[in-house]
């Protein structure tokens, strides 16, 4: 019996001797991952410019596709081997379209820049602007995060769908390409870019699969990263800083009242952040975010979706769909987008005239090819729109005038009755057919179409780098030389020398101050809007010619 024990335990020794030896010469090979010498792959549809954003808010778990986009190897495989070994080293895919240059990195599966083509960093330079530039991969944008199971470090490696360093774009070309990475707790995490090589819009998937064999739970993010510094706030009518649609009002958060904290906003629409002239928004579709919470740090202000609380059962997975922007606030471009990105677009309260107004700008340049001879042209067809109105307060003003030796008088007469006086001037003004509010009037009735022209004329991107000719090379900045605005003070000085007035001399004195004034206020005034001041004085001075040299 002691024999036979002694043999089973020899016996056993010599099968686990084997067994490791059978191990350590023929390892197991690792299940190759698909994308690996996958290139990119087009899905069937997209998430884009569709209906996508009028479907059902629901949204419910779905079983695990087995489709390429998603990065399925055959049905039988398991889940935990779908992800090849992280990256040691940073990769940069640079896909770059008619419209623009991006280069996103394989850390984080984030964008580290976005060069926009088709308009320039400076008016006489031939650098491509940039809408996003990341000094350092923790201010890169599109940063993907979570709570729970769902966590996940910036510095995540991710694999890539394709070997290529580079995708090009053109026509009406669409690539699509995919970032995979997992979370400690067993969750994969796939990012899917979509591109459009004639549209500024990009297409983002952030999908969740649940590859452990236990349910996890948590919430997801997306964070939009923009850099900031106190220096970057705008002038005056210009708002720089976050913006969000959230049910029927744009709300807007000054970076400087970030610094009291945190503010966030449920339901959003969409989410972003705006400059003078240019764009990066967010819209989370089919309730992918429940709220965005806005943030400012040492060097950025961040915009940071949050999805609802997830519960995935193994094996299963959930979609977050998203609709990027980064561009120019041009309102045919946003109206072409949809999902209500026009509505950045603030004219103030006189949005109903300048709409139309920044139509028949681009109308009369449709033809004339100049901006600078465009704003002459609409100041002449509001001059024209307006003209009898003018004529009738300057011709009252007129008469006005003339009457003031007999209210004068009569001033004198009644001078201790100030009731009599009131009396005696209104029955003079009855009996020489003279209204005393006619020159008034007709001037505040041109108030708003003046204001609406001018927030139409500061933040339309077409003026941007505009040339009117001569040294005037970029409307939307100011004069170089200041003569424009030195001109329009001159003519604005001959228009109240030229204008009736009814005040007394000390008023009078006071109020030739004025252009002077506005001459200094005009200085630092983008050029597109005093050549419109400048010519509506001009036209103002015709008119007042004419009806000065019309007898009484």
């Amino acid at each position: 019996m002691e024999e036979n024990n002694k043999n089973l335990i020899i016996a056993l020794t010599l099968m686990a001797v084997v067994w490791l030896g059978y191990n350590f010469l023929f390892p197991a090979q690792p299940a190759p991952l698909v994308t690996a010498t996958t290139e990119v792959v087009t899905p069937p549809t997209t998430v884009g410019l569709s209906s996508k954003a009028d479907e059902p808010a629901a949204q419910s778990v779905t079983a695990l596709p087995t489709n390429a986009v998603n990065l399925r190897a055959v049905v039988n495989t398991d889940l935990t081997d779908r992800i090849e070994m992280p990256p040691t080293e940073e990769r940069i895919l640079l896909v770059e379209t008619d419209l623009y240059r991006l280069q996103l990195s394989s850390v984080g599966a984030v964008v580290k820049s976005i060069e926009l083509k088709k308009y320039r960093q400076e008016a006489d330079s031939d650098a491509p602007f940039t809408v996003i530039s990341s000094p350092s991969l923790q201010l890169a944008t599109l940063r993907s995060s979570g709570t729970e199971e769902f966590s996940l470090s910036a510095q995540t490696p991710f694999s890539l769908s394709t070997t290529a360093s580079s995708l090009n774009l053109s026509r009406n070309d669409s690539q699509t390409v995919v970032f995979a990475a997992r979370t400690p707790s067993g969750a994969l995490l796939e990012k899917v870019y979509t591109f459009y090589a004639d549209r500024y819009t990009i297409d983002l998937t952030q999908q969740l699969t649940n590859t452990s064999l236990k349910p996890l739970r948590g919430q997801s993010s997306l964070t939009l990263v923009e850099l900031w510094d106190d220096s970057n706030e705008g002038a005056m009518y210009e708002f720089v800083g976050p913006m969000t649609l959230v049910g029927e009002e744009v709300e807007t958060v000054a970076p400087k009242d970030l610094k009291k904290g945190s503010k966030s906003f449920i339901a959003p629409v969409w989410s972003g952040f705006e400059t003078k002239y240019f764009m990066s928004v967010a819209v989370p579709l089919n309730s992918a975010a429940e709220q965005v919470k806005l943030e400012l740090t040492a060097q950025s202000v961040e915009n940071t979706f949050i999805s609802p609380l997830i519960t995935l059962a193994p094996q299963e997975t959930r979609k977050l769909d998203y609709l990027l922007y980064f561009g120019p606030r041009d309102p045919d471009q946003l109206q072409i987008v949809g999902h209500r990105l026009v509505e950045s677009i603030d004219y103030g309260f006189f949005a109903i005239i300048a709409e139309p107004l920044v139509h028949i700008l681009k109308f009369f340049y449709g033809y004339i090819g100049n901006y600078g001879v465009s704003i002459i042209l609409l100041t002449i067809l509001i001059k024209a729109l307006f003209w009898p109105l003018t004529h009738k307060s300057y011709a009252s003003m007129k008469a006005m005038q003339q009457l003031q030796p007999e209210i004068t008088k009569l001033k004198e007469k009644y001078k201790n009755d100030r009731e009599k006086m009131n009396k005696a001037v209104m029955e003079m003004y009855k009996e020489k057919k003279v209204n005393p509010v006619g020159g008034c009037l007709p001037m505040l009735v041109q108030i708003p179409v003046f204001f609406a022209l001018y927030r139409a004329l500061l933040g339309t991107i077409d003026l941007r780098h505009a040339s009117f000719g001569l040294w005037l090379t970029d409307l939307s900045a100011k004069d170089p030389y200041y003569i424009t605005p030195v001109v329009m003070g001159i003519t604005m000085f001959i228009q109240q020398k030229m204008s009736p007035s009814t005040m007394d001399p000390t008023q009078a004195k006071i109020f030739m101050f004025m252009p002077i004034i506005f001459t200094f206020l005009f200085l630092n005034f983008p050029s597109g809007l005093v050549i419109y001041w400048l010519v509506n004085n001009v036209l103002t001075i015709a008119q007042q010619y004419f009806i000065n040299k019309k007898p009484s």
